[in-house]
This record gives structure tokens, C-alpha cells and sequence, in this order.
């Protein structure tokens, strides 16, 4: 993710998305990051799935910190479902897996 506009796209979108926030100066978040990429195979067709460097983008975290009504952590994921965060993982609680099973 790299733009404002992104943010609004998600939020008007149907269906679900998935951000994940992440330092690459973090170790912790580069273990997260990591895992991600590993399962990120079992992503159903369809889903949306972004990576936000908060180094890079602080600003559009804070965005979507307010946008979507979570308190900044890094890292952090968090599920979308029309417009609405309806799940927010961080540190080392972050489960892909855990975020799909939530999709209806």
C-alpha cells in the first residue's frame, strides 16, 4: 500500500480485504512478514491482500488507524469486511489462518 486512495478503496470495497502493518526494522515484524508470505497460498481468490511498510508510510498507518478504529501496532493485521474492521491481530498473535477462518 502506498497511497490514501488505497485506504478509501478498501473501505467502499465489498467482501473482505486484509492489511498487514510492518516495520522492516522489527525483527518480530519481519518474523510475522515472513510467516504471511509462507501461507499466503491458502488466500482465497478474490481476497485483497496488502502490505504496508510503516517506515516507509507512517503517515497511511495513521490513516488507517483512525480510519478503521484500531490503535496503531506493528506489526499488525487486520481483516476488512465491507468497510469495517472486523478483526485486528498484532505481535506475535498474528495467524493467517485464524484471519480466514473469520471470512463468511
Amino acid at each position: 500500500m502506498e497511497s490514501a486512495e488505497q485506504v478509501k478503496e478498501i473501505k467502499q470495497q465489498q467482501g473482505y480485504s486484509i492489511i498487514f502493518k510492518h516495520s522492516i526494522r522489527c525483527s518480530t515484524s519481519l518474523m510475522a512478514k515472513r510467516r504471511l508470505e509462507m501461507d499466503k497460498d491458502h488466500v482465497p481468490d478474490g481476497l485483497h491482500l496488502y502490505f504496508l511498510d510503516l517506515i516507509r508510510n507512517r503517515e497511511l498507518s495513521n490513516l488507517i488507524a483512525e480510519d478503521f478504529q484500531v490503535y496503531h501496532e506493528s506489526p499488525q493485521l487486520l481483516v476488512i469486511k465491507n468497510g469495517e474492521c472486523i478483526l485486528d491481530q498484532s505481535h506475535g498473535q498474528i495467524s493467517l489462518e485464524e484471519a480466514l477462518s473469520v471470512l463468511g
